[in-house]
């Protein structure tokens, strides 16, 4: 947990920025057309709907910059996860010395995913591009990754979507005019107020 929160202090640093990465999934629901209300009649609702499977949501964001991306893919393997840090590696840090990258400590997220989805050069390549920061078990509340999935729900998810091409469309727009905001998090947790508010998780030394 420390070693987050220590994260978490840097200043902005375009060479080593501190990005946070989560995932969720979205189920995929279609609403069904109820029968149109004929004149007269007061406003009905219709619950029924069709389920079509669920999705998966990464993202990645800069709380310090105001900048992230959210992707859509069908599964969450390995895989998956290799391809969207080349993502982030390429399209979001080209410049970048090192990305210090913060993320919750899934089976998923280790170097044998790079292996599995490149070839050996290019999966050491990706492997160096980043120092990788884990959240402590059951300490996924201080990946500030979940605070903008939070964003993303909120604002742009909070109905029914029937199809990966909708929610799809629908992220990039949100994706773009939260960037365009440069929306940033304010994080003010350290590590002097998790001593005290988390006292309990701390070992107990007796002299």
């Amino acid at each position: 947990m420390e070693r987050v929160l220590d994260i978490y202090k840097l200043p902005m640093d375009e060479l080593y920025p501190v990005v946070c990465m989560d995932e969720s999934p979205k189920q995929l629901i279609e609403e069904v057309a109820s029968t149109p209300i004929k004149q007269g009649q007061q406003a009905r609702v219709d619950y029924e709907y069709i389920r079509h499977g669920m999705v998966n949501i990464f993202m990645a964001n800069e709380p310090l910059k105001g900048k992230r991306l959210v992707e859509i893919t069908e599964h969450k393997t390995k895989k998956d996860w290799a391809k969207f840090m080349k993502r982030i590696a390429n399209e979001m840090y080209p410049e970048a010395k090192k990305i210090r990258l913060v993320m919750d400590n899934f089976k998923t997220h280790n170097a044998s995913a790079f292996y599995e989805a490149f070839e050996p050069e290019e999966a050491k390549r990706l492997w160096d591009r980043f120092e990788f920061i884990f959240t402590p078990k059951h300490g996924s509340w201080l990946n500030m990754a979940e605070i903008e999935l939070h964003v993303l729900n909120g604002q742009c998810l909070n109905r029914h979507i029937a199809t990966m091409q909708e929610i799809t469309a629908e992220v990039k727009a949100w994706q773009n005019h939260r960037n365009n905001k440069t929306s940033t998090i304010n994080w003010q947790f350290t590590n002097d107020q998790a001593r005290i508010k988390l006292k309990r998780l701390y070992p107990s030394i007796s002299n």
